[in-house]
């Protein structure tokens, strides 16, 4: 699984040169460079050609660089990969997965080109039949995540808005299980209402509660929320540490469990505090190169 932090992830259209060129700057741990819904039909020529350029001229960093396609069916998709392949891309973001043959026919298709030997497959988890299919996905060939597709999840099931996403639940944690056993990253859907930051927060907790690694943004104005929300809180870096430290001196004396604030601490605890201070010491580094 990939080790740097996914926070905020932010899509940038590819045909908008000023939010290329700004998104260099920007606090995001990830950035989809978006050739997809962000582009109009007739700009979409036009949007693989910029890109390709920025792409191969700018420095965004150590952040992870998602490209998302059209779909390999559509009129642009295959024409979009010919574009970007030069530039070596980092991952490829694919649109409306439905199975893990829509992984290996990308797969497939990167296997042929040495400019992408190394490129790795993100999917987007959209559709009903993909959530279903979501463990044989996330198991496909060069997998390394999945972004939640949400509104358009919500529209192919026919679910009502609500705040809670009571509607949306199985098919997110479908999801994430499929994600967490295969080892990759999960990235929960968009908060469409970009002005409200009191409901992007409350979407951003659920969704780190339910265990995602960050959130899909629509707009720079979102990104110190997540990047807040999805990062660990100094009292959980604090009692991370101190599980640690009395665990290691349970050991120590040939116990094998510790106490900490009136609670029972094993090493199943531990894991989970090592994850916490990892996750805390990845975001430091992040911060400090980007």
């Amino acid at each position: 699984m990939d080790t740097r932090p996914f926070r905020s992830v932010l899509y940038i259209p590819g045909s908008k040169t000023r939010a290329l060129e700004k998104a260099a700057g920007l606090a995001a741990d990830a950035i989809i460079f978006d050739l997809e819904d962000a582009v109009a039909v007739e700009e979409k020529a036009n949007a693989r050609a910029l890109l390709a350029q920025v792409l191969a001229e700018t420095d965004y960093g150590p952040r992870a660089k998602l490209l998302r396609i059209n779909a390999l069916d559509s009129d642009w998709g295959r024409a979009d990969l010919e574009a970007l392949a030069a530039v070596r891309p980092e991952a490829i973001l694919l649109p409306k997965v439905n199975s893990a043959a829509d992984v290996a026919a990308l797969a497939d298709l990167l296997e042929k080109r040495p400019e992408t030997a190394e490129t790795r497959i993100w999917a987007m988890m959209e559709t009903p039949l993909g959530a279903l299919n979501a463990l044989e996905i996330a198991r496909a060939p060069r997998m390394a995540g999945f972004v939640l597709g949400t509104n358009d999840l919500a529209k192919d099931m026919g679910c009502r808005f609500r705040a809670d996403r009571m509607p949306l639940m199985t098919a997110l944690q479908m999801c994430l299980m499929a994600a967490r056993v295969a080892g990759i990253v999960a990235v929960d859907g968009v908060y469409n209402a970009f002005k409200d930051d009191e409901g992007l927060r409350a979407e951003c907790e659920q969704g780190r509660d339910m265990g995602f690694d960050g959130k899909s943004l629509i707009h720079p104005a979102q990104l110190d929320i997540a990047n807040a929300v999805f990062a660990p809180t100094e009292a959980e870096i604090d009692l991370s540490r101190r599980q640690i430290a009395a665990f290691e001196a349970a050991q120590a004396r040939g116990e094998g469990v510790a106490v900490v604030d009136g609670r029972i601490v094993e090493n199943l605890h531990i894991v989970t505090a090592r994850q916490v201070l990892d996750r805390a010491a990845a975001i430091t580094a992040m911060q400090g190169e980007v």
